[in-house]
């Protein structure tokens, strides 16, 4: 990681949230349209100090937002990282996802009601998302995960289109640019 990005993870300690960009913000707005690189090293992660710490403050902030995943950018981190919450596994783990890849996914579509971001306020739409998407991923212990996530609405299990909403955040891809309809104010 850069000096920059080092000293934006050690602004603080772990019990302090960062700030999450807005897109109301112009600047704030224009850093979420970039696409993310991967995290170096991936064999290191385990005992990277500035990502273990990274990792703690994201947790803080998705909680403190009561998000259901977050990823990199959407604090000022231009790195492929994001949580997400398993609401597929009991109790609803938050999982690590780090240098994550879909690589397969279904091709039928479905349109996920009320999708939102933490990072765009006051605004909702119904999405295009995949029924499935297959992914790999490395957690925060360095351990390469691949799977199949699935879901497609809020009353049962969404997993698969949590993961989608944080993929595209790497990609610099909000959720309004794949709406299926207008969004609700």
């Amino acid at each position: 990681m850069t000096k920059v990005e080092k000293d934006l993870i050690n602004s603080a300690d772990s019990n302090t949230p960062f700030k999450v960009l807005q897109t109301d913000n112009t600047e704030d707005s224009l850093f979420l349209r970039k696409k993310s690189i991967d995290i170096d090293n991936v064999k290191d992660i385990a005992s990277d100090k500035d990502l273990q710490l990274f990792i703690d403050r994201l947790k803080l902030t998705m909680k403190l937002e009561e998000g259901v995943g977050i990823a990199a950018p959407q604090v000022g981190l231009g790195r492929n990282i994001f949580l997400f919450l398993r609401i597929d596994k009991p109790d609803y783990p938050v999982q690590v996802a780090i240098n994550p890849r879909i690589t397969n996914q279904s091709t039928e579509t479905i349109c996920f009601e009320r999708d939102g971001c933490l990072s765009v306020p006051n605004i909702s739409g119904t999405t295009k998302r995949h029924a499935w998407v297959e992914v790999e991923y490395y957690d925060e212990k360095g351990i390469l995960t691949k799977e199949r996530l699935m879901g497609t609405s809020r009353e049962g299990d969404f997993t698969g289109v949590i993961f989608q909403h944080e993929y595209d955040h790497l990609q610099g891809i909000l959720f309004i640019d794949r709406l299926c309809q207008q969004p609700a104010e």
